[in-house]
């Protein structure tokens, strides 16, 4: 099955923001050019502020040189993106598909998150998690404090990743917005992080899906569930058993897996990002 990445619209809709529009091209409005200000005020931390925008630390510091120690002050002004990134400028010769390369995010979506403009000086670069040794090795967000471990226990080959593949006699790459994880029918699932249920129920192509809602604007999609063991509202710790691993829906491959997603949240809905930059022992 082809399992699309979250643009304009996507194959679930929970809890899709609108979007900013630009007047001339309809596109969504530069993600830079809808930057806010947040006044820090006594008492608050940049954690506190953080979550108060549903981003990461990181994500302030990165926008934000005067708090790269961590610490914010009283009085210090914050820009705040429209959610978790950074700000890259582009290099001379480069193209937002060499950008997209470099930083493991689809080119479409970073081309529409930067207002469908053909050739920016700078960019914001979605999903993406601002380190001090940024210029070695870009690092996918993955915050250990809200999603961390592994939906099944044990080791797991991956059957099919994330990202563009050909399909076996198909001419054109589809996008697969998760990782197949192989598994045994009927092998716990289990959530990677503390949250709510969103969605628990036969969702077309994705089988029995299970949907949690997390903090700092992360979800996480379990499919092709032969069983589901939580409700829509439920709250769930980390590490708990929402389900068990099958073959419902429409698998991409034959041998039993688990369709893992995770997704995080924007003007763009719920945008797929790579699992693995989550999945820890």
């Amino acid at each position: 099955m082809q399992y699309r990445g979250l643009l304009l619209a996507g194959v679930l809709s929970f809890g899709i923001m609108p979007l900013a529009q630009s007047a001339e091209s309809g596109c969504p409005a530069p993600a830079l050019s809808r930057l806010s200000r947040h006044t820090v005020k006594s008492g608050e931390t940049l954690e506190s502020i953080a979550v108060r925008y549903n981003l990461i630390p990181t994500t302030l510091m990165g926008l934000n040189p005067d708090v790269r120690s961590g610490k914010a002050t009283p009085g210090q002004e914050l820009l705040i993106p429209p959610y978790n990134g950074i700000r890259v400028e582009v290099p001379a010769g480069q193209s937002l598909k060499d950008l997209a390369a470099r930083y493991r995010v689809r080119a479409d979506v970073l081309y529409e998150v930067n207002g469908c403009q053909q050739s920016p000086k700078a960019v914001f670069v979605p999903g993406v998690n601002w380190s001090p040794n940024e210029a070695t090795k870009p690092a996918l967000v993955g915050v250990s404090s809200v999603l961390s471990g592994s939906p099944l226990t044990g080791s797991s080959a991956i059957s099919l990743g994330f990202g563009w593949y050909l399909p076996n006699g198909a001419t054109k790459p589809v996008f697969h917005s998760g990782t197949d994880l192989l598994a045994n029918v009927g092998t716990p699932v289990q959530a990677i992080g503390d949250g709510t249920v969103a969605f628990a129920g036969n969702q077309s192509t994705y089988g029995n899906l299970v949907v949690i809602n997390h903090q700092q604007g992360y979800q996480t999609r379990y499919a092709q569930l032969a069983k589901i063991s939580v409700k829509v509202g439920q709250t769930i710790k980390r590490g708990a058993t929402i389900g068990t691993v099958g073959q419902t829906g429409t698998p991409t491959t034959p041998q039993p897996h688990l369709h893992f997603e995770v997704r995080s949240n924007s003007k763009l809905g719920w945008v797929a990002e790579d699992p693995i930059a989550f999945i820890r022992k």
